[in-house]
């Protein structure tokens, strides 16, 4: 096996494959590492001579984890966690969580959701305390002396670090009756002749589902009767009748079992939504910091209507949660 170079990290390689799959490209890797992308890239080749492995299949087009890949990300990040707590614990007691921690949130998200971890968070940790903004948005982390923020959709901005958490499954939903007599549209062709509601943040003009199994991916225009950035407002327009609208199933979960909202075409989805915790780069981060992102990574995906990050799909396949995203 060929040796690396003495000045290369190992653990420098690791971090660097894990952002890579975390980010969904090097381009973006290479952004919230603030290098590169040919230093990202040589590092990937590096840690691909080392191993003896090919960890991406890459193409003019696409890029795809392989199955040697996926088990050298599990491995690394638990090593990296586990490298982690090794600092921590030789740091002793000066390292424990303390003092206060600032997260910005989104709005509804932030006051449901993401209560039980945060709860959870203060109970584990009781000399730190939490300043819980609620606002649908990047802060400026310098200038608002931001810890860190919770974001639902990709991230795009440059210069930050984004760490997949989970992700919000989507489903189509009106009030019972919109579509007329009869059971309700089980086709996006069905779907696609029915008064629309649009979530402006996520969809606008147009519509894409995906099959619940095997199949290619359904797209259709629309004319919304009524765009909103605010999935609340939306919800409540589906409630009073006004037109077809997707949602996060957490947002819509007492309506469905109410029977105040039914769910169309239930064997096709929309995309799922990326969840991510934002923070400014820096090789040095405060233990309240460190722990907040632990606990979030190990509890967000068990909340109600939230799921486990899915592996990364190629480019152009229309989910948001997609390579580069």
């Amino acid at each position: 096996m060929n040796k690396l170079p003495q000045s290369t990290d190992r653990l420098a390689l690791l971090q660097t494959w894990v952002r890579i799959v975390d980010a969904g490209s090097l381009s973006a890797a290479a952004q919230q590492l603030g290098t590169t992308q040919p230093t990202v890239s040589r590092r990937l080749q590096l840690l691909e001579r080392q191993l003896g492995l090919r960890l991406l299949q890459r193409s003019t087009h696409a890029m795809k984890v392989t199955e040697d890949g996926q088990r050298c990300y599990e491995h690394a990040k638990a090593l990296l966690e586990r490298w982690d707590a090794i600092e921590s614990d030789l740091r002793g007691v000066q390292d424990a969580p303390r003092g206060l921690l600032r997260v910005l949130a989104p709005t509804v998200f932030g006051q449901q959701q993401l209560m039980p971890p945060l709860v959870e968070y203060l109970r584990r940790y009781p000399e730190a305390s939490v300043e819980w903004r609620l606002q649908d948005r990047l802060p400026d982390f310098i200038s608002e002396g931001i810890d860190c923020a919770v974001r639902i959709g990709p991230v795009d901005e440059p210069g930050v670090v984004a760490i997949r958490l989970a992700e919000l499954p989507r489903i189509v939903v009106a009030a019972p009756g919109l579509w007329g007599d009869g059971p309700p549209p089980e086709t996006p062709q069905a779907l696609a002749r029915l008064p629309w509601l649009a979530l402006s943040t996520f969809y606008r003009d147009e519509v894409t589902l995906y099959p619940c199994g095997a199949g290619e991916a359904q797209r259709f225009a629309i004319q919304p009767r009524l765009s909103t950035d605010h999935l609340h407002a939306l919800c409540q327009a589906a409630l009073a009748g006004l037109g077809v609208g997707i949602a996060s199933t957490w947002a819509v979960a007492d309506a469905l079992d109410q029977g105040r909202l039914v769910q169309l075409a239930p064997q096709w989805r929309a995309p799922p939504l990326p969840i991510s915790l934002v923070h400014p780069p820096g090789r040095w981060q405060p233990a309240r910091l460190r722990a907040f992102i632990a606990l979030m990574r190990e509890h967000l995906p068990r909340v109600p209507g939230v799921q486990a990050p899915s592996r990364p799909h190629p480019p152009g396949s229309g989910d948001p949660a997609r390579w580069g995203a």
